[in-house]
């Protein structure tokens, strides 16, 4: 007899609580095997393909594609050991059936899911009659967490009959009093006193999606102002959510627990551009890669933060402990059509300043596309803003919590400046540094953008580190 696995949407990392569904991988009734992208999501982060972790025919989808799931919600039902149309067993492992695929998993893990430890079982019922492609598929009843876990293992459920079509009935216990799922509709609705047994809900059996409410708010399909209530400001309303909300609380956050500081300095970076040209040449036959700016201010980076370590650190508030790292994963602020994202270059410390840069290019590449992955987006310990592509001079930057400081770089232009005792027009640039005051005190955060402002007006320094 078949047996029917739900997969859920997992945890995708870095809190995401959910995700768009932007395009099925797969059909229902498709032979599917173990760890195969079956779906393609976007988060607040990056567009993420999501694999798998049984192998065996797929039964029922949840969710059209540009419907946004709650982490924990049914993406879709496998029946494993069921044949597919050329007669083959659809197992979920090799050779071993559903037994297996309960007691091991595939194995593969995607930033805080996968199937490492023993999947949950559930209470087993049995079935009405043998699988049956016209009968609709409808998954146990469980209740639908509160709140997304940390850890969302792929369930197996009881088995049930396929259903040739992608949705299926929302369970009962998960709705409530109204067809709900995710505890953020709820809030939403709650916000703007909006009834929700009053809405028709466009998802799956009538399930009420985030954009259901947000079309009714749109609308005015909200309860009336209490007549000594003022009246709020006319004007558009943008959703915080998707990236911009994503930023918008970790730089709430950042301000909230950070005590941060900022220092600047004014730096003559005419030797630098200069010995950028020397090192790009003349772009002929055979040259490589050129190298940016940005390159070269991440090396200089990296060589300033192996004197002054103190900045390359976060603070574990709860231990009451300043943590100094020992690899320098280097972030550095991207503006994409999406919104701001910080890309990730890991063990820069280790990198010369070429492969710094290919880093970079391929990094930046993905943020335009959309195709970071949630690893490549996480887990910096400093960060470079190079604010100076806006035509700006200088800046304040907001650190990037849970990190210790960031280095913000202005445009380089022509200035008046006294060089070698007279005045001359030289390329100068503005630097400034904000840092967390609870890791160090303005003589270290000082020292280390003197540092960085020496490199830039005589890159020869930096050969002392090669």
């Amino acid at each position: 007899m078949p047996q029917v696995f739900e997969f859920r949407l997992p945890d995708l990392g870095e809190g995401l609580t959910e995700a768009e569904i932007v395009r099925w991988l797969v059909e229902v009734g498709e032979v599917v095997a173990i760890d195969q992208p079956v779906v393609e999501v976007e988060t607040a982060k990056a567009m993420v393909e999501v694999p798998c972790p049984y192998g065996g025919v797929v039964t029922a989808r949840f969710g059209e594609e540009g419907t946004e799931l709650p982490v924990g919600a049914p993406l879709l039902t496998v029946a494993v050991g069921s044949e597919d149309p050329s007669g083959r067993t659809a197992e979920s492992g090799s050779g071993t059936g559903a037994a297996e695929a309960e007691s091991s998993g595939s194995g593969n893990v995607l930033v805080g899911y996968g199937t490492g430890a023993p999947p949950v079982r559930r209470r087993r019922v049995r079935p009405e009659g043998p699988l049956a492609p016209a009968t609709a598929a409808t998954p146990a009843t469980t209740p639908a967490p509160a709140a997304p876990p940390a850890f969302v293992p792929a369930v197996p459920v009881t088995p049930v009959a396929a259903a040739p079509v992608a949705a299926a009935t929302v369970p009962e216990e998960a709705r409530g009093p109204v067809a709900v799922v995710s505890p953020l509709v709820r809030k939403l609705a709650r916000q703007h006193d909006l009834d929700l047994r009053e809405l028709a809900g466009s998802g799956p059996a009538g399930l009420i999606l985030r954009a259901d409410v947000e079309s009714a708010i749109r609308s005015g399909a909200t309860a009336p102002q209490k007549a000594e209530e003022p009246s709020r400001t006319s004007g558009e309303r943008v959703p915080l959510r998707g990236v911009r909300g994503a930023v918008a609380d970790k730089l709430a956050r950042s301000r909230r627990e950070i005590p941060d500081a900022t220092c600047w300095v004014d730096a003559d970076a005419t030797e630098l551009m200069a010995a950028r040209a020397a090192m790009n040449g003349d772009g002929g036959p055979g040259a490589g890669p050129k190298v940016s700016v940005l390159a070269l201010l991440a090396r200089i980076c990296t060589a300033a933060l192996a004197r002054y370590p103190e900045l390359n650190s976060t603070v574990d508030q709860e231990a009451r402990e300043i943590v100094r790292l020992s690899g320098v994963h280097l972030g550095f602020a991207a503006q994409t059509e999406r919104g701001l994202v910080v890309p990730v270059v890991r063990d820069a410390q280790a990198r010369n300043t070429e492969s710094i840069g290919a880093e970079i290019t391929r990094l930046t590449e993905a943020a335009r596309t959309g195709t970071l992955k949630p690893a490549e987006l996480t887990g910096g310990t400093f960060t470079l803003n190079n604010y100076g592509v806006f035509g700006v001079d200088g800046s304040t930057p907001i650190i990037n919590h849970p990190e210790a400081a960031m280095l913000g770089v202005g445009r380089i232009v022509p200035k008046p400046w006294v060089h070698e005792g007279e005045l001359a027009v030289r390329r100068v640039v503005q630097l400034s540094l904000t840092f967390d005051h609870r890791v160090c005190d303005g003589g270290t955060a000082g020292g280390f953008l003197r540092y960085v402002a020496d490199c830039v007006e005589q890159p020869a320094l930096l050969l002392r580190m090669l």
